[in-house]
Parts: C-alpha cells; structure tokens; sequence
C-alpha cells in the first residue's frame, strides 16, 4: 500500500541546471543526452560503494529516477561550524580522493556523451562541481556527494583545486564572508589541510591547478554562450565570466601568502 503524500512532489532547491523535485524516497531530475553516460558512472560508483545516488531508472515524465540521500546540505550563505573550521576541508578532500581512487577504472566507452562537449580528454573523470553544495552531511560528517550532470573527462588537480576555490576560499574577504568565514580567514592553514588531506599534493599544485582550471572553465563557458547552449548562455548573461576574472586576479594576487612560497624563486617563506 502507497503512503499518504508518497507521490507529492517537492522541489528541492539550491541547484541552478536542473529542474529537481523529491517524491518520497526518490530524486526526479530533467535529463538530457549525456545522462545515460552519467548513469553509468553512477553505477560504477556504486559497485564501488562510493556514497552517490543510485540509478533507479525513468519515470513517465522523462526524468532520470535517483535514490534520495538523507541528510543536510551546505547553502551559500551561513556555513555550519563544520565548514568553519579545518573539519570540513579534511573531509572533503578525503572523500575526493576516495571518489578519484574510484573512477580510473570507470571507462565511459567511444559513445559517452558529456554535457560540456568541449571536455574530450582527461586522465579520468571529474564529477565536474565537486564543492560544498554538492555533498550531504550527517552529524559532522560528509556522507554523500550528489549533481553528477557536469562530470567530464579532465585532470584530478582540476577537481581539488575547484573544490578549494569555494573551501579555502581562493577569493577574496566578501566571498568569505557570505560563506560566515571572518576576516583574518586562515586560508593559507585550510590550503594546507586539504592539499595534505587529499595526499600527493601540495598548496603551490592546487593553487595553479585553480589559475589553469578556471581560465579554462571561463574560456569554455564563453564558447559554450556563444554557441547558445544552456546553462552556459544563462552563466555568461550572469556575469560569471567577469566574476571569474576577479577570483583569477586575487589569486594571481596572493598566491605567495596562500602557498607560503615566493613565487618568483620558488622558495619557500615563513609563515
């Protein structure tokens, strides 16, 4: 027997791409061609047991069906003392790194269909959005990671260092500040964190792994606007293209106190 209210439909906000609602158990999302590619690293992923949705199938609308993770999500204003704290970054780059562990088996095959169909090569593939707000937390920790639409073939480093463009955060006081991190913000000791979190790499890496991948995310969204394609179209109307030209600046600006190193001879400071 169903349950009352079972088939109510309620829309799940902070996504900006999809049309998302949740009935009972269940995620509806719009689809698109690169879907069946997304749901086969889904399904990768979850004889991995690596803590994603699981596929469920379509439903008469034409939506792609996920399980439902429960738990709370991170917003863009207000952070939870988790995120606040070196917690958070440990967390998160743990679970990066398990994700990247992962996916080098998943081969997508010659007919994979991404949503960015300007991302062709990479050494595996990148969820794509890997951030805050993208993952699900339970009682101070991240037990999910959810919005698979942008994965895309890429470099690992490019995942980390998004990742640490909202965590640290590579942008300046009042971005912080939206996300309830106050000045003076630790960035260079949350840099630290995650980069040795993740393992491998170092702050100087993530730190170019942001200039090289936003650059190419700008450049990508400006190609992917002029040829009409949506989200990128609506991305660029936005602004986003002159926001990221200003997070470039800022980190060009202060990479040396965000690595500890003097960027002209490589050498490292004291803190």
């Amino acid at each position: 027997m169903s349950g009352e209210g079972e088939d109510v439909e309620l829309e799940l906000s902070g996504g900006f791409v999809n049309q998302v609602v949740r009935i009972g158990d269940t995620v509806h999302r719009s689809a698109g061609p690169w879907t069946p590619t997304v749901h086969a690293l889904l399904r990768h992923l979850a004889e991995a047991d690596f803590p994603a949705p699981r596929v469920l199938g379509w439903d008469d609308s034409g939506r792609e069906v996920l399980s439902y993770l429960q738990g709370e999500t991170i917003g863009w204003h207000d952070w939870p003392e988790v995120m606040l704290d070196l917690t958070g970054p440990v967390l998160l780059a743990r679970m990066l790194r398990r994700y990247h562990d992962v996916v080098r088996s998943f081969d997508p095959g010659p007919d994979a269909v991404w949503q960015n169909p300007l991302a062709t090569e990479g050494d595996l593939v990148r969820h794509g959005d890997f951030s805050p707000f993208n993952t699900v937390w339970r009682d101070g920790d991240v037990v999910g990671v959810v919005d698979w639409d942008f994965a895309q073939p890429g470099k690992a480093i490019t995942d980390l260092a998004y990742l640490a463009w909202y965590t640290v955060p590579l942008s300046d006081d009042a971005s912080a500040g939206r996300f309830g991190l106050t000045p003076p913000v630790p960035r260079r000791e949350r840099l630290a964190a995650l980069a040795e979190a993740y393992g491998g790499v170092t702050p100087a890496d993530v730190v170019e792994g942001a200039l090289q991948g936003i650059a190419e995310e700008r450049q990508q969204m400006l190609e992917l606007g002029r040829r009409g394609l949506e989200p990128w179209s609506r991305f660029v109307a936005d602004g986003n293209p002159e926001a990221f030209d200003r997070d470039l600046a800022w980190i060009r600006d202060h990479r040396e106190e965000l690595t500890g190193q003097d960027c002209s001879t490589g050498s490292t400071s004291e803190p």
